[in-house]
């Protein structure tokens, strides 16, 4: 590349009267840490489309509430030779949109989905040192560290999720000579549209007031939003809120409906049920007058199997909190109800932070990975990266290089300037190896040493960089057996298994009606237009009796096909529904338990014959409904549905 590439941008005596911020300073010192030079060429080290295709996987509600704010934003500054710029929380970019004319100098890969922006990679940058500083940044010119970057100007605004975690960064981005005082107050508009989206669609089903001091407010993006539980318990609020009530988000925990607004949840719930009007007017603690807009909604649940007193009770008990989209996964949003997850979480809860490496089992798709980034979310680490390897998608060649990295002509093919590997990344974080069960064997001993001595060497590098990261693994295979059969080490074995949790497969739960409501509400968070989405009774029937092999995958692929075909009332009918999935409901076992034969019925015969092998299956087990729930491969809510008149239901209860 040329050197006119990046005309000079300042002069010096402009550079030495305030150019340097106490801010950009140690931004600059911690890219001096990094090991950069402000002469050396970006390496924009852009994801490979699989693994960026599995960021946006993890980052896909914050990319469908930003998205749009993004477009209107563009509309507001086309033709500025900028850039509108989305990322995740470690600066790496998802989304882009914009004028990309003034980059055809520079490579324009610079601000395309996969590169990062993160200090360590580009130095002072707005992206980067907004995520450092977490606060909004300017980076102007000669203020980037690297000289390849001086010909930019970067407006960048951290993104919170709901319960106050960074996220990501908003950054608008353009050459330095187009820049505009406003754009600062754009991206912080914009960004305040994106949480106030995020926070209404997260706590959908809850107690919310929505108030503000003055009433021409309400309904802009000026008004404060603050959720509880149905009985007035504080679950969050957004700026607004938060600047008005004059707390910090960590303050507010300490709180309650009464506390804040002087009156109670249950008399809230009156003053709805007596007036039309759900605007009035409410006492902030402080002393403050102001006027408020009440929202309280319960949620709607199919049939679950529950006799219809015990669903009424459920729901009323269970509808105000709705916890978080799946992108946004917490531990509280995994207890959907059924107990093996609840004790899973109960275990996991107690050795949160302690520094005990944990190995999730069960089945592929029981989603091992979900859990491992809630648990994640839930930690002292979370403002850290969160980096998932699978140990079986990467070919046995690559995946030392992988982890460790390596150092510029460590290797034939190896990039310029080397690579920093996934253990470093990282770096204060936690690192998640799922199926670890197939990693080769001569790694595990590397990888051994690495927990042992907190150290890494990169391929072809002499030099050891200390490392701090958690350790989460994954695997659906029986490692005992893998080290038997010496496929796996013993010592490593005992060495990530601190704490071993399985998850079941979603045939054994008994929460299928609340995790298919949560699908469903992540799905209609998702859509452009808010559709809400629900399940047929006789469908989520047909649901109950799946064994579903292919867990979460297979759920998640059904529904969000069935969610594309649905008519206005957004209900899934069996009309939506692909034909496989009836395919696979007309084979079920019909031969003795533990036989691996299996009979093709007609859909006619079908329900007479399920109830026969039912009942051969539970005699055989001796009244054990999960034992013989697990034999058949249905939820033991079938067994329960399908044989109410042979007393089946009391039946696990006398054994």
């Amino acid at each position: 590349m040329r050197d006119e590439v990046y005309p000079a941008v300042t002069s010096i005596a402009t550079r030495e009267a305030g150019w340097l911020t106490p801010s950009i300073q140690k931004s600059h010192q911690r890219s001096e840490t990094f090991g950069l030079s402000a002469s050396m060429r970006p390496d924009y080290d852009v994801l490979p489309a699989a693994d960026l295709a599995l960021k946006l996987e993890q980052s896909r509600v914050l990319c469908a509430h930003a998205t749009p704010v993004m477009e209107t934003l563009h509309e507001q500054i086309v033709n500025t030779q900028s850039m509108i710029v989305l990322t995740d929380a470690q600066g790496l970019i998802l989304h882009s949109i914009g004028d990309d004319d003034f980059l055809r100098r520079a490579e324009k890969v610079a601000l395309r989905p996969g590169a990062n922006w993160a200090e360590d990679r580009q130095g002072t940058n707005a992206i980067g040192t907004a995520l450092a500083e977490q606060c909004p940044t300017v980076v102007h010119g000669e203020q980037h560290y690297l000289t390849a970057n001086r010909f930019l100007t970067c407006s960048s605004v951290p993104i919170l999720d709901p319960y106050g975690d960074l996220i990501g960064v908003l950054d608008v981005t353009g050459d330095h000579r187009s820049y505009h005082q406003h754009t600062m107050a754009l991206a912080k508009m914009s960004v305040q549209m994106i949480e106030n989206h995020l926070f209404t669609n997260t706590f959908r089903e809850t107690l919310q007031i929505v108030f503000h001091g003055r009433p021409e407010f309400l309904g802009t993006l000026m008004e404060g939003i603050v959720a509880f539980t149905c009985d007035g318990r504080f679950l969050s609020a957004n700026r607004s809120a938060q600047f008005q009530l004059g707390l910090p988000l960590a303050g507010l925990r300490a709180h309650t409906l009464s506390s804040l607004f002087g009156l109670t949840s249950a008399q809230l719930i009156d003053h709805l049920r007596v007036s039309r009007d759900r605007h009035l007017s409410l006492n902030l603690n402080n002393g403050s007058v102001v006027c408020a807009h009440v929202e309280f909604r319960r949620a709607t649940y199919a049939d679950d199997g529950r006799p219809p007193q015990e669903r009424r009770e459920y729901r009323a008990t269970h509808s105000a909190e709705q916890p978080a989209p799946a992108a946004l996964s917490k531990l509280g949003y995994l207890d959907t109800g059924d107990p093996q997850i609840s004790a899973v979480i109960g275990k996991i809860r107690k050795v949160i932070g302690k520094d005990i490496p944990i190995l999730i089992t069960g089945e592929t798709g029981t989603g091992k990975e979900l859990l491992a980034q809630a648990i994640h979310n839930d930690s002292p680490r979370r403002s850290g990266a969160f980096v998932a390897v699978n140990c079986a998608s990467i070919p046995e060649t690559l995946i030392e290089s992988e982890l460790f990295g390596y150092e510029e002509g460590a290797f034939t093919g190896a990039r310029r300037k080397g690579a920093t590997g996934k253990l470093l990344q990282a770096n204060g974080g936690t690192l998640f190896l799922d199926e670890i069960g197939d990693m080769p064997y001569p790694l595990q001993v590397r990888l051994l040493r690495v927990l042992q001595e907190r150290l890494v060497n990169p391929l072809g590098s002499s030099k050891s960089t200390p490392v701090d990261i958690a350790i989460i693994c994954a695997t659906h295979r029986d490692l005992r057996d893998m080290i038997a059969q010496n496929r796996f080490r013993e010592d490593l074995y005992y060495r990530l298994n601190g704490m071993v949790v399985k998850l079941p497969p979603l045939r054994e739960r008994t929460d299928l009606s609340a995790v298919i409501q949560k699908m469903l509400q992540c799905a209609s968070s998702e859509n452009a237009d808010g559709q809400r989405l629900s399940v047929a009774e006789d469908v989520m029937a047909l649901f109950e009796q799946c064994a579903w092999p292919g867990n979460f995958r297979q759920l998640g692929n059904l529904l969000r096909t069935a969610a594309a075909m649905v008519d206005a009332d957004g209900e899934i009918r069996r009309e939506h529904l692909p034909d496989d999935f009836f395919d696979g409901l007309r084979t079920i076992t019909a031969a003795p338990v533990g036989s691996h034969d299996a009979l093709q019925l007609p859909t006619g015969r079908l329900e007479d014959v399920a109830v026969s092998v039912i009942v051969k299956a539970v005699a055989q087990h001796g009244g054990n409904v999960s034992a013989a729930a697990r034999a058949l491969g249905v939820s033991r809510n079938t067994i329960y549905r399908k044989l109410p008149a042979q007393g089946v239901s009391n039946a696990e209860n006398a054994t």
